[in-house]
């Protein structure tokens, strides 16, 4: 009888804490993933016909906005450079400064001051820098630190660089 206790008791502590975290937005957010251009880091578990019941939630903080601490391999939200009204998730490759190999090609690519290159784990089926260039990182709305939804595939999210990717 004590684990089923147990676990409401966890269950509610968890509810409630997503809920002041989503209420308490400047600090952090929680965001649905939609689509597969993060797929197998998101969404792993797609179903066309129960999609939405499928997709994770992510834990989005904000405290790394003030001064723009994110590193290449991280996972960020931001607005979409070409439709102000979409969000994009997307992983960090390149940071200002940095030499980029644009994919594809054998063209050599130094990001600019104040922006990043991002792509989506899911090559095959990203709208990312490859399609519209360096992200300012004044369009960046947070980065992405845990999944929290579904039960099954919530943990932290990790910082890497796809394989085959290479920034200088």
């Amino acid at each position: 009888m004590g684990t089923p206790s147990f676990l409401w008791n966890f269950m509610k502590s968890i509810t409630g804490g997503l809920i002041a975290l989503t209420i308490s937005d400047r600090y952090a957010s929680i965001v649905s993933v939609h689509g597969l251009s993060m797929h197998h880091t998101f969404n792993s578990s797609t179903n066309s016909v129960l999609r939405s019941l499928s997709d994770d939630y992510v834990l989005v903080e904000k405290f790394c906005l003030a001064n723009y601490k994110f590193t290449g391999g991280d996972v960020i939200v931001f607005r979409s450079p070409n439709n102000h009204k979409e969000k994009h998730i997307k992983r960090i490759i390149a940071m200002p400064g940095e030499w980029i190999k644009v994919p594809h090609s054998h063209d050599m690519l130094k990001i600019p001051e104040g922006h990043c290159w991002v792509e989506g784990d899911n090559s095959a089926s990203s709208l990312d820098s490859r399609s519209f260039g360096p992200v300012s990182l004044g369009l960046v709305q947070g980065k992405v630190t845990h999944i929290v939804w579904p039960p099954q595939r919530v943990g932290q999210v990790r910082r890497s660089i796809p394989e085959g990717r290479f920034s200088f």
